[in-house]
């Protein structure tokens, strides 16, 4: 691939509204590098890195995440406090003063993609105003061919200004930052904050409505990996879980860290060009994948430096909790070609169950996969928050809450017909803790953890025995290699067993309770799969 993919070619953005902007088209990185540097707006990391701030906003804003409600959407969002109706006639008053705002300036544009599979490709024609900002679609959407750009055709924009405030009085925005969704126009119009992830889980939100509804394939909010005879495997799982270091295997082959679809015609891809990752207390050690990319032509975000360096001090968290690098897939050695694999044989769920309760490796019937799905549960610690003395439960509507137009139920019911038809094994992996909750009990070992994996990639759980919980009804496996046998029964490793039978229920109504809101639109199949209390 031609990873700078440059053209001669101009354009023009009049059709858009944007009139007598100075159009820097197309880019390199080390170009669009240059440029923040010599404007202020970045500063060069020991490693090569650039390092921006994103100023006011260090995170997503979910509150002012909005969908245009249209013809389109009308019937299929699932309308509420995630998915937040936008009326047509605001978008289109604020999508004026936005390209107002662009004209007359210099802007950034570039032509990505999205979807690695050229059956769901969707071309996209990124305008931003900072130089930085364009530099972080190129890592993070894929790349066209050089030979592709002359008669490149857009079939959505995505449109960055975070230099543009709005005014919630005549605007509709709750706030003057905002991220919008228009299905009928194919826009993503980002406005008043710098945070780069709006754009990349703008563009995951519409494709978790293009996906089901046109093109009946499962979009995931999941890494992937291949291993060595082809055969691919999922992981699903919230901050905290494991999901990207427990998908990072020397043996297999990463395909993609974060969003990716399932096909009817039996492949998994990625839906992106690269990786935006957490930084926080960052290692060689413990991620080495992660920290040997932070070179030239990524992005690190909201870092701060050791004092009087250039060198970044990864546990300092002065600015946000939320550090983070961007950089494109291939400053990763292991990578699949093409991004793609086939349908997966193993999906992985990962918790990390602090309450101690939940089995270290259990499998599912399609039922309880799509109930799990659905839930999207893990636990954090207790101690977080004053007079918090137990863990807290989190859930998250199919790994991804927050970036799921539909309802979750229609995820979860393509899944697990997915699942059926190609006869996968789905699993679920408690990272969290054994012998206890958090406090009394410990983390559950990392080396043990991923025994369990293998054993179920190389089928080695096939033909053990089984023992299904008292209240999850999840079936246990009773022995597993290179891992102690106690630890497979969670009740086993408690010193008071009663006590862990009433915490157990506890749990269980605790999923009960979160999965009320979604009972009505679930069939028979995904009701059974819940706990049995």
């Amino acid at each position: 691939m031609d990873n700078n993919a440059l053209s001669t070619k101009s354009i023009s953005l009049v059709d858009l509204g944007i009139k007598n902007a100075t159009v820097h088209y197309q880019l390199s990185p080390d170009e669009l590098h240059d440029i923040t540097i010599q404007t202020g707006q970045g500063i060069d990391a020991s490693t090569g890195a650039l390092a921006i701030n994103t100023g006011e906003f260090t995170g997503r804003s979910p509150l002012d995440r909005f969908i245009v409600k249209d013809a389109i959407t009308d019937e299929q969002v699932w309308w509420g406090k995630v998915n937040i109706p936008f009326s047509t006639e605001n978008f289109d008053k604020l999508y004026d003063k936005v390209v107002d705002y662009l004209s007359n300036k210099a802007v950034f544009v570039r032509e990505s993609y999205v979807c690695a599979d050229n059956n769901y490709r969707l071309n996209l024609r990124v305008i931003t105003e900072t130089a930085w900002s364009n530099l972080f679609c190129y890592n993070m959407f894929l790349r066209p061919e050089a030979h592709e750009l002359d008669n490149f055709m857009p079939d959505w924009h995505v449109i960055c200004a975070p230099g543009f405030k709005a005014n919630p009085e005549t605007d509709g925005t709750r706030q003057p930052n905002f991220a919008i969704l228009d299905f009928t126009r194919k826009i993503a119009l980002i406005g008043g904050t710098g945070y780069t992830g709006e754009m990349k889980k703008g563009i995951f939100s519409a494709l978790n409505f293009i996906l089901p509804v046109d093109k009946n394939a499962l979009p995931m909010h999941c890494s992937a990996n291949v291993g060595e005879d082809g055969d691919t495997a999922i992981f699903f799982g919230l901050s905290g879980t494991g999901k990207t270091t427990l998908s990072a295997d020397p043996k297999r082959k990463l395909i993609g860290d974060d969003e990716h679809g399932w096909t009817s015609e039996n492949t998994v891809f990625n839906f992106e060009g690269g990786c935006y990752a957490k930084v926080i207390n960052l290692t060689e050690e413990n991620e080495p994948d992660i920290f040997r990319a932070i070179k030239k032509g990524a992005i690190l975000e909201n870092i701060v430096f050791k004092k009087g360096t250039n060198e970044v001090d990864y546990d300092d968290v002065s600015i946000t909790p939320n550090t983070r690098v961007s950089y494109p897939i291939y400053h990763i050695d292991n990578i699949q070609p093409r991004s793609i694999g086939n349908n997966p044989k193993n999906i992985f769920f990962l918790t990390a169950d602090s309450f101690g309760i939940l089995p270290p490796i259990s499998k599912l019937t399609p039922g309880q996969a799509a109930y799990h799905f659905i839930s999207g549960y893990t636990a954090k610690v207790a101690g977080t928050e004053a007079g918090v003395t137990e863990p807290q439960p989190n859930f998250s509507a199919c790994f991804g809450a927050p970036f799921m137009p539909l309802h979750p139920t229609r995820y979860a019911e393509m899944l697990s017909k997915k699942m059926k038809d190609a006869n996968v094994k789905v699993w679920l992996i408690n990272t969290g803790w054994t012998g206890g909750p958090y406090g009394i009990g410990s983390r559950m070992k990392l080396k043990y953890t991923r025994e369990m994996i293998t054993a179920a990639l190389n089928g080695e759980l096939d033909n053990v025995a089984y023992v299904d919980h008292k209240v999850f009804g999840i079936a246990k496996p009773q022995f597993c290699p290179n891992v102690p046998t106690e630890i497979l029964n969670p009740r086993n490793t408690w010193a008071d067993k009663d006590l862990y039978d009433v915490k157990a229920v506890e749990l269980a109504q605790k999923f009960k309770a979160n999965f009320e809101q979604f009972a009505q639109f679930a069939n028979a199949e995904i009701m059974a799969g819940g706990p049995l209390v």
